[in-house]
């Protein structure tokens, strides 16, 4: 009997398979002819590469280690080879005289080779066969290159306004959220207004909230058709429930996205009695009402400012985190809220475990306290990330009113359960270190008429008329009330270090003085102490905005976006300025690493009191475009300054040349959340790195990022992407893409171009 030898190349190296001794062979190896004549597939090293995920074979060794090997018998690549006698057959085998390619084994029915097993699948031309999945895998598409890539130029309009082209004409709002509720890889958008109302579906009636089909062509809109404004109770036709806060993630893993939509419950007259709900999709865009559970807030009052969808305990199955703003019953009473975590079922039901997570907080009673940024506060956004690389996830609160904001690290025990450890303060994002109060003009005011009071001395005279005091000076020089009013809090790889940077949106105004935390970058210099921030400050970083004068300005920043608009491979800025007068839209380049330009508005968009703003490739031509909303707060009748007439939502499509670029969309397998929150995808191309992580919702009352992750790639043609899941074992796999493709990239499986 003939011995037929059979070749399998392992992650990194050739391997040999044979049932004899493994150092005894002839050291033949069989030419491409010869190979070709048995039906193998023969590949290039790269080629390979391009075929199958590359997975490192080893123990763990940490978040970033690989947990599993697989054997890609997808090619020949080298080493010699050996008898296999196991696969020896009769000569009146239809398989006798068959010889498959490695992963290939023939199958006795019909004298065919299949991928994987007997009865696998038959593999086409070009393809190869990854066994272990059993799954004939296609090769990847050659790179779509642009020599040199494509940068920002000053002088050249990098965005078109695309409002009317897009079909969004009409649709007001300042709360903004990228979805895809049909799953079909075009980004839809979710618009509201917010508030407490009620949604009214009458020709004449009053519309607040939108959910967009995105065409491909232009936005439609579905809000209606879609069920996602269902109430529970019976309100009468045409009615839609209100909407605060909006998030979405696939709660119950049937491949689909779900939505939280949060609802403030102080008015139940106003509400119709709706309360916070999860809305459950049938994979075609259209949703029901979810279970009853804790996340409707049933006994309480319920004010959600922000809500992230996080896998804290890395269980498979989504959480949800939804940090809580202040009410007041009555005059002259204010009630802080605890902020809550719930634990999801994977059905759609939530538990909260606020509590036993380590998260409570304490009531406004001791200065030492407020100052350690230990007790509660008026939550204004919303923030999970995994900021220190340890694979549990920090939970962040962004408060307003001058008060600490919260970031409390993720710790995992040897059992898997996760307890939160507050660090607001330690890691710098409570407030900065600027705490001077003696330039604020109502502390010059007291100072002038109480001369004889601590500090005050030195203090020169105010800039204001001093009516009302509005001072109080045992309080208000200290740490806990020079803060900031601190809206939405971004994350993003702003430095390429291969970690998640913040960058942070506050409202600051001039005669709050230097004390008072305006937005700015902090840097992530997180270890083994914890998690911990820089900041250089704006100035040394260039991001700072200009003035109408020395007096009487207010910065209105409270929504912001990290984005690579030209595809370079770093990251910009856009901070949306809003709800004062010469508050605008503003972008900051970042050219050299880590300095910043701001970009003149005839060369992105002039756009005045820009509030709320979502980025994502809506026209799928490979750069990010722009949807942003607009506030009338404090238009006066008869004095517009710059205020639009209506609240209409505006669109700029990116027209900078697409450069080169990769886009990623990742699904969750086996113990994994299937929309993949919280995977971390490390990209390297060239002398860069880049960090991202899947949003599962962040920002001022609600906001949420494109779940498809996009990457400028620079100059480079392109990249290695290593991607963690978020499983319990931080499984690791990484793969070898070429640039100017969308793939999708399915947990255990070879990546594929994304269909459009």
């Amino acid at each position: 009997m003939r011995c037929r030898r059979r070749w399998c190349a392992s992650a990194g190296s050739a391997r040999r398979r044979a049932s004899g001794d493994e150092s005894g062979d002839s050291g033949h190896r069989p030419t491409d002819r010869e190979q070709r004549s048995l039906g193998v597939t023969v590949l290039t090293p790269l080629q390979a590469r391009r075929a199958i995920p590359l997975r490192m074979l080893g123990t763990n060794r940490g978040p970033w280690s690989a947990t599993r090997g697989l054997m890609l018998c997808a090619a020949l690549l080298a080493g010699a080879a050996g008898c296999d006698d196991g696969g020896m057959d009769p000569p009146d085998s239809p398989c006798a005289a068959v010889s498959c390619a490695p992963g290939g084994v023939c199958s006795e029915t019909d004298g065919l080779c299949h991928c994987g097993a007997a009865d696998g699948p038959l593999c086409g031309e070009g393809e190869t066969c990854d066994a272990e999945a059993l799954a004939c895998v296609a090769p990847l598409p050659e790179a779509v290159c642009v020599p040199g890539g494509s940068r920002f130029a000053a002088g050249t309009p990098h965005f078109r306004e695309a409002t009317a082209d897009w079909g969004l004409e009409g649709v007001v709002g300042v709360r903004l959220n990228v979805t895809d509720v049909d799953g079909d890889g075009w980004a839809d958008l979710v618009v509201r207004r917010g508030g407490q109302a009620l949604d009214d579906f009458d020709p004449e009636g009053t519309r607040r909230t939108w959910l967009l089909r995105n065409t491909g062509a232009g936005f439609e809109d579905v809000t209606r058709a879609s069920g996602l404004l269902r109430t529970r109770g019976e309100l009468g036709p045409g009615v839609g429930r209100p909407v605060e806060i909006v998030a979405f993630a696939d709660v119950d893993n049937d491949g689909d996205l779900d939505a939280y939509l949060g609802t403030n419950t102080v008015d139940e007259e106003a509400t119709g009695g709706e309360r916070s709900e999860i809305l459950l999709n049938d994979g075609s865009g259209v949703f029901a009402l979810g279970p009853e559970s804790d996340v409707r807030s049933p006994d309480r009052v319920d004010v959600p400012a922000g809500a992230s969808f996080v896998d804290v305990d890395r269980d498979g199955v989504v959480d949800l985190w939804v940090p809580q703003h202040n009410f007041a019953p009555s005059e002259g009473r204010i009630f802080f809220m605890e902020d809550r975590l719930y634990l999801g079922d994977g059905a759609g039901g939530f538990r909260v475990v606020t509590e036993e997570a380590g998260l409570l907080t304490d009531d406004w009673t001791d200065i030492d306290t407020l100052n350690a940024g230990e007790a509660r506060t008026r939550a204004w956004a919303a923030l999970a990330r995994d900021l220190d690389g340890d694979g549990t996830p920090e939970l962040l609160a962004a408060s307003y009113g001058r008060s600490p904001n919260h970031l409390w690290r993720g710790v995992r025990g040897e059992d898997g359960a996760v307890s939160f450890v507050n660090e607001s303060v330690a890691s710098g994002y409570a407030y900065d270190d600027d705490l001077r109060w003696e330039d604020n003009q109502f502390a010059r005011c007291f100072c002038r008429s109480n001369p004889e009071a601590e500090g005050c001395a030195d203090v020169e005279s105010p800039l204001i008329s001093c009516g009302t005091p509005n001072w109080n000076h045992d309080q208000d020089r200290q740490p806990f009330r020079l803060g900031g009013n601190s809206g939405a809090t971004a994350a993003g790889d702003v430095d390429n270090d291969g970690d998640l940077d913040l960058f942070t949106g506050e409202i600051k105004h001039w005669w709050a003085g230097a004390g008072s935390d305006g937005g700015e970058l902090l840097v992530n210099e997180s270890g083994a102490e914890g998690v911990r921030f820089r900041r250089p400050g704006d100035a040394a970083m260039g991001l700072e905005a200009d003035h109408l004068g020395r007096t009487n300005w207010d910065e209105g920043h409270m929504t912001n976006a990290l984005l690579d608009f030209d595809n370079d491979g770093r990251l910009d800025v856009y901070v949306g300025a809003s709800d004062y007068p010469g508050n605008r839209g503003l972008l900051f380049h970042q050219g050299e690493p880590m300095r910043f330009t701001e970009v003149a508005p005839e060369d992105f968009f002039l756009h005045h009191r820009s509030h709320g703003v979502v980025v994502a490739d809506f026209d799928r031509d490979g750069d990010l475009d722009m949807v942003v909303g607009h506030s009338r707060a404090r238009c006066a009748a008869g004095e517009p300054y710059d205020c639009y007439e209506t609240p209409q939502v505006r669109a700029f499509e990116n027209v900078t040349p697409a450069g080169n670029w990769v886009q990623l969309k990742l699904v969750g397998g086996e113990g994994t959340n299937r929309a993949a929150i919280g995977a971390q995808v490390r990209v390297r191309y060239g002398d860069f790195v880049q960090l991202l992580e899947v949003d599962g919702g962040h920002g001022h009352y609600g906001s949420q990022s494109d779940l498809v992750l996009h990457v400028g790639l620079g100059e480079a043609c392109g990249a290695e992407v290593e991607v963690r899941w978020p499983d319990a074992a931080l499984t690791t796999e990484t793969f070898t893409l070429p640039a100017g493709h969308r793939f999708v990239l399915t947990q255990g499986e070879a990546p594929a171009v994304a269909a459009r």
